[in-house]
């Protein structure tokens, strides 16, 4: 079995399992895979990175051929909600209140919340740490 991440027209996402990707395409052609959410019958494939079982250790890699590791790849939906429950949402406030916590004029906690690309780029001169993430609508969330 493989599971594909799914998404209609209307934005929703969701899973479908199959046998093979071939099995997916005839399914689709067929007309009898829809949206679980609004029943839509246009559904394509996201693209999602691929997983492999790791094989025999390979020869030891002599040390000018190291290359640096890469980074195991993030799932952004586990992340937001990560950064949705485990912060405080300070609306308009962010870049007020990011200074106030960097100066240690606010307790120390994780913030988030709207600031103008001006803002951010004050706040990290400052030396203020932040990162932007643009979320989609909460209407959309699926």
């Amino acid at each position: 079995m493989i599971v594909f991440e799914l998404i209609c027209r209307d934005q929703h996402r969701f899973e479908g399992w199959f046998s093979s990707g071939a099995d997916f395409a005839a399914q689709r052609s067929s007309g009898l895979i829809e949206c679980p959410i609004c029943g839509g019958a246009h559904v394509e494939k996201l693209p999602t990175a691929k997983i492999r079982k790791q094989s025999e250790p390979a020869a030891p890699v002599q040390a000018s051929e190291e290359r640096p590791a890469k980074a195991a790849p993030v799932d952004a939906s586990r992340l937001v909600d990560y950064i949705l429950s485990h912060s405080e949402n300070v609306g308009n406030s962010f870049a007020e209140e990011a200074r106030r916590i960097h100066y240690q004029e606010a307790p120390q906690r994780s913030i988030r919340g709207v600031a103008t690309r001006e803002e951010t780029d004050d706040l990290r001169e400052e030396g203020v740490p932040v990162f932007s993430l643009p979320l989609p609508p909460q209407d959309r969330w699926n």
